[in-house]
């Protein structure tokens, strides 16, 4: 497989970002989904911002407050043997049998826009802050799908009740509709296809479970948008392979002559996130015809390698030029980055195993 990463990667990084809040820090500006408009291409970029502590000994929590709408900062002392800290995106309470955990950071979706593709320029504010109770905790991994003239939004909600899947839509990226949850938790990854498929939209998306089951690929329809129904088992983890760990949506599926073309995520059991494809039928979109046997990308580059969660490389949006495939990636959990891929390449990579 031909990968050409940009000689810019990575192109936009938390030093690049002023943060929104005073007295906090960026520390992932990551997971952008990707859009083209008018003669632009957009990143909806996750920005992670994170109150600074002046004791090594304290840890704060931004929590977004729906009724002041401001955030609130709860602090934990890290010799609280209440708390556990090993994970830095999380103080996770050891004495709740439900694992409850405070984020470390608040995240929202920000715009950055670029000419070429390479070279991005930030706005001042965010695009899409969080809003209500379901939000209070941030707003994450947002994808993009045009339908028309309508670009639909779609990010990880999260709150103490749960992570669901949200969603707003825009005609001009100024202004937006929210129309609340239209996955509930434990719920992520969704990508919905850009165009009807025998009359219904389709989505997929991966449901966390909790008693039976392994983080996989499902799929649904629906005829408005909102209300999704007939969900089927669409992929699961591959024993003893690059997906073995866990799996989720990545870029909006691409239409092509031999199906419809999903660049998902895959990772191991030790948290090394690669990027591969499945191909699903172009006519019935629950049956998968092809997947691959080897990631098409996986971390390799010191940005990929080294970061606030090293190891990753996760895609939310890709845009296809002829037999050019730019997808747009985080990068260890802290910056964004591209890279060309041919399209013909991924599809004679696919195996039959699945």
């Amino acid at each position: 497989m031909n990968i050409y990463r940009y000689e810019q990667n990575p192109l936009i990084t938390p030093a690049d970002v002023t943060p929104y809040h005073e007295g906090y820090e960026v520390i992932g500006a990551f997971n952008a989904g990707i859009a083209k408009y008018n003669d632009e291409v957009l990143m909806l970029l996750r920005v992670a911002e994170r109150p600074v502590s002046g004791d090594p000994a304290v840890v704060k929590a931004p929590v977004y407050n729906p009724e002041t709408n401001a955030v609130d900062i709860v602090e934990f002392r890290t010799d609280d043997p209440r708390y556990d800290f090993s994970d830095p995106r999380v103080v996770r309470d050891v004495r709740e049998s439900t694992g409850f955990a405070y984020l470390t950071s608040l995240s929202y979706i920000r715009i950055a826009r670029s000419k070429d593709g390479r070279h991005f320029t930030l706005d001042a504010a965010p695009f899409v802050y969080p809003s209500n109770r379901l939000e209070t905790f941030g707003i994450e991994d947002p994808r993009v799908t045009q339908i028309g003239e309508t670009y639909y939004i779609y990010f990880s909600a999260v709150s103490p009740v749960g992570i669901g899947e949200s969603m707003v839509s825009t005609k001009d990226f100024v202004t937006f509709t929210h129309h609340g949850m239209i996955f509930g938790p434990d719920n992520k990854d969704v990508l919905i296809f850009p165009e009807r498929v025998n009359g219904k939209y389709y989505a997929l998306h991966r449901p966390t479970v909790k008693s039976t089951g392994s983080p996989e690929i499902w799929i649904a329809e629906s005829d408005n948008l909102l209300y999704w129904g007939n969900h089927k088992h669409l992929a699961g983890l591959r024993q003893d392979m690059w997906d073995s760990g866990r799996i989720g949506g990545g870029a909006v599926p691409i239409r092509t002559e031999r199906g419809w073309l999903e660049l998902y995520h895959g990772a191991t059991k030790e948290h090394r996130y690669c990027m591969g494809a499945l191909l699903l039928d172009l006519k019935d979109p629950s049956k998968v015809i092809g997947r691959s046997d080897k990631p098409i990308l996986e971390p390799e580059a010191e940005y990929e390698k080294n970061g606030f969660f090293g190891d990753v490389v996760f895609s939310c949006g890709a845009l296809v030029e002829g037999d050019v495939v730019k997808m747009y990636y985080g990068v260890a959990d802290t910056s964004m980055a591209c890279a060309e891929l041919s399209l013909q390449e991924i599809l004679d990579s696919l195996g039959t195993r699945w």
